[in-house]
């Protein structure tokens, strides 16, 4: 933005109220941290700097991009002609006007000078090429043009030349351009061939091929059609070039001429119609407990699936179908749902990537031990600010998606679910969507910048479809899970305390009660605490899970039992003591038949011995055609000599339904408890502020918010500090010297200041450069980059090892080597 520009936002920052520019901070707490600006004018410069508009451009709401894109279009003017270009006359989208204006001007994006023109940010301005279809103004247009030729422009419109100098006649000439009678009466008396081209061209779009005629004519091949440009150009109605290069253009003031009074920019100052139906509180409770309990104990059971029998890793990365198909099928739930667990756990630290698997990690068993409110909040948390959307399965081309494939963040993603939440927000209070599909035209509405998912059939379907397994949104409306996830005012957090009271008052207590039946069943109503699941996961098969899990007796699971170590009394005693009255008898006498039969026939490695107390057993077994690759010998009526190793005759037989138990070599029973095995977390995600996040139930790494700010402190602090920044310290002198190393210091903590200052030098000379980096599975490697593109918290660079284009977190980088 101009110097002038610059100046006027300073002021205007430094004229505003307290609690004014506390907002302000707040809303582009993004751009103001870290280090806090020392002075007006340093921040009014972080604000306008290239890149600083994004993050709050995607929160804005449709009217507000309206609103932004047709100030950019018109250049400074003041409310009114903007009013009169969106057609906001009225009582009702006036307001929408001053509500979105407010918006715009509460993020420094948009701002009033002292003679009452509105003013944008540079950056703001720049994000559309063409907006409304318009070039740019006259003003910018005729920037380059010389004196003499502004005379002869006036001269052909009959207007007097007001002096000698240039900014005297281009004052003359966008004054008389901004008035448009004045253009359609210059129009009216234009040729009918110059009338046909400035109508042709106000319709064209730059996104649609031209015809061959147009070309003839826009091009100005013909005589007819030169002799009509030239009558344009010689008024300032067309536009070329000082040297003569590229097609005239038209200046943005003519265009609206052209187009004619009754024609408005798009303005969208009310959200959309939705229909709606009565719902009570109770009734969105009652719904959003039964959706949350249930997630909960699908995540349970997903991740104790995984805990046990980690998945593996595609070799293209991520976990594939096959393996979401097999935890799908172990924890009866379906694959969406198996998706949503692993990102969800991946993102809070539950699990991470060991190797070609991912597994559980030390913050997994911590977390398994809680009560289920408490699972829940880390979850929900997680998927609040997940940069992705984690059911989708295929991608713009209709190819399938692994889960965990470590995807770019995607920032359009979360402003998908943020505007889910503020549409459901917005419905009146005791309504709810009739049909929760329709909610997805309010997110459109609130986050028109927001990905749709090629996979949506409808409008934010697959994001609506994930709020309503989490239960934050029910019936229609939004929870109370959801009303604590809502971001609260802009550059705001998850409200955790009105999160965890939801959780604790919508989701039961863990069940530490099981009801056995005499057909061999034990049914746990709500989620089993973590002990009675893994006593039922030992003795028996999991047959459902959800709201009410289900677990079936049969003599093969009793015998996984005794194999484990356990004996029969033992069983039936930790079963009983779980009970909900007493232990059927059916169950009791399975356990006990099944423990009689169990370790009648012993094996012992010589390399294979087999011996019993029943010939007649070991006889059977001997002559057992599948136990012919054994290698089976009879030396005795109750010994066997097998030559296949111990390990492979025990599962040999017990695949069979004998029930062999192995021998150590003091002839004791020898019982194989499989250790658990678990990775160690992964590098958690750069912070803005020192510190590693970490969830304060389960001590593992979490998903970071945005980094907080005291803004009334800040605000405080600028209201004190003097317009320009301070001069620097004599002694030491500033810490960074360019905005690049500041960055990447924020970032890389890892790095010391000679290495900060080497990176950023490359960054900005456009050098090659050596890095060691730290992979997400742990390992280090050291990585030559060129073409380095900086985009915070991360590196886009060409990967000489590769050969491709990656992304590198700042984070990660632990060491930086000239090439």
């Amino acid at each position: 933005m101009s110097k002038h520009s610059g100046s006027t936002l300073t002021t205007w920052l430094s004229g505003l109220e307290n609690d004014r520019l506390e907002r302000v901070l707040a809303a582009r707490s993004d751009a103001v941290s870290p280090p806090e600006p020392r002075s007006f004018g340093e921040l009014a410069d972080r604000l306008q700097r290239p890149g600083s508009v994004v993050p709050a451009l995607a929160r804005l709401a449709l009217p507000q991009l309206q609103v932004a894109e047709a100030l950019a279009a018109l250049g400074p003017v003041p409310r009114a002609a903007l009013a009169d270009l969106l057609d906001a006359t009225g009582a009702e989208s006036a307001r929408g006007l001053d509500a979105a204006l407010g918006s715009l001007s509460d993020r420094a994006l948009v701002w009033p000078d002292g003679e009452g023109l509105l003013h944008m940010a540079a950056p703001l301005r720049q994000a559309w090429k063409r907006p409304l279809g318009l070039d740019a103004p006259l003003a910018v247009l005729l920037a380059d043009t010389a004196s003499e030729e502004l005379r002869r422009m006036l001269m052909a419109l009959g207007v007097p030349s007001p002096g000698t100098t240039k900014k005297q006649r281009l004052t003359a000439l966008l004054t008389h351009h901004s008035d448009a009678e004045r253009v359609a009466a210059v129009l009216a008396s234009a040729p009918a061939t110059t009338r046909k081209l400035l109508q042709q061209q106000v319709r064209h779009r730059p996104e649609q091929p031209r015809s061959a005629s147009e070309f003839v004519i826009l091009g100005g091949s013909g005589t007819d059609a030169a002799a009509g440009e030239r009558w344009a150009l010689d008024r300032g109605l067309l536009v070329r070039s000082r040297y003569g290069y590229g097609p005239a253009r038209m200046p943005a003031e003519v265009a609206l001429v052209l187009r004619g009074p009754d024609w408005h920019a798009p303005f969208a100052p009310a959200p959309p119609t939705v229909r709606t139906v009565s719902v009570t509180s109770a009734e969105v409770d009652r719904e959003a407990a039964a959706s949350a309990t249930a997630f909960a104990a699908h995540a349970a059971s997903v991740l104790a699936v995984c805990s046990e029998s980690p998945p593996a890793v595609l070799k293209s990365g991520g976990v594939g179908a096959r393996e979401l198909s097999r935890i799908g099928k172990a924890a009866r739930c379906e694959d969406l749902v198996v998706r949503l667990v692993l990102e969800t756990a991946y993102a809070a630290g539950l699990l991470a990537r060991d190797g070609n698997q991912v597994v559980a990690t030390s913050g997994y068993d911590a977390w398994a031990e809680r009560e289920p409110a408490e699972r829940l909040i880390v979850l929900l948390t997680a998927w609040r600010r997940l940069p992705l959307t984690p059911s989708q399965t295929r991608d713009a081309d209709g190819k399938a998606l692994p889960a965990l494939a470590g995807t770019p963040p995607c920032r359009a993603c979360v402003q998908a679910r943020e505007g889910l939440l503020t549409g459901a927000a917005g419905l009146p209070a005791g309504q709810g969507a009739k049909n929760p599909v329709e909610l997805g035209a309010l997110v459109g509405w609130h986050r028109p910048l927001a990905d749709e998912l090629a996979q949506d059939t409808t409008p934010f379907a697959t994001a609506i479809h994930e709020a309503e397994l989490l239960g934050v949104i029910a019936r229609g409306a939004l929870s109370p899970f959801g009303a604590a996830l809502r971001t609260e005012g802009i550059g705001g957090d998850v409200d955790a305390e009105a999160l965890a009271a939801a959780c604790a008052r919508l989701l039961p207590t863990a069940t530490r009660a099981a009801r056995f039946g005499a057909d061999l069943t034990a049914v746990v109503t709500g989620t089993p605490t973590a002990p009675l699941a893994a006593l039922l996961d030992t003795v028996a098969d999991r047959e459902a899970g959800g709201t009410a899990s289900v677990w079936r007796f049969g003599p093969g699971t009793v015998r996984r039992a005794l194999d484990a170590g356990r004996t029969a009394d033992a069983i039936e005693a930790d079963l009983a003591a779980v009970a909900v009255g007493a232990l059927p008898q059916p169950l009791s006498y399975l356990i006990h038949d099944t423990a009689r039969r169990h370790g009648r026939m012993r094996v012992t490695a010589a390399p294979c011995v087999i011996h019993g107390e029943d010939p007649a057993l070991l006889a059977e077994v001997a002559a057992h055609r599948k136990f012919a690759a054994l290698g089976l010998r009879l030396l005795a009526p109750t010994v066997l000599v097998s030559r296949t190793p111990l390990d492979k005759t025990i599962a040999t037989l017990r695949a069979e339904g004998y029930a062999p138990v192995a021998e150590s070599a003091d002839g004791t029973v020898r019982v194989d408890t499989a250790r658990r095995r678990r990775a160690v977390a992964p590098v958690p995600p750069p912070r803005e502020s020192g510190g590693t996040a970490r969830h304060r139930t389960t001590g593992a790494p979490v998903v970071p918010a945005p980094a907080t700010v005291d803004v009334g402190a800040l605000a405080a602090r600028l209201r004190a500090a003097p317009t320009n920044p301070p001069e620097p310290d004599p002694g030491s002198g500033v810490p960074f010297g360019t905005d690049t190393e500041e960055i990447v210091a924020g970032y890389a903590r890892s790095l010391s200041l000679t290495d900060v200052r080497q990176l950023a030098h490359c960054i900005d000379e456009g050098r090659a450069v050596t890095i060691e980096y730290l992979a997400a599975s742990g390992s280090r490697t050291v990585r030559t980059l060129s073409e380095l593109d900086l985009d915070p918290p991360y590196l886009h660079a060409w990967c000489h090892l590769r050969d491709d284009e990656r992304i590198f977190a700042l984070s990660r980088i632990h060491g930086v080597m000239p090439v």
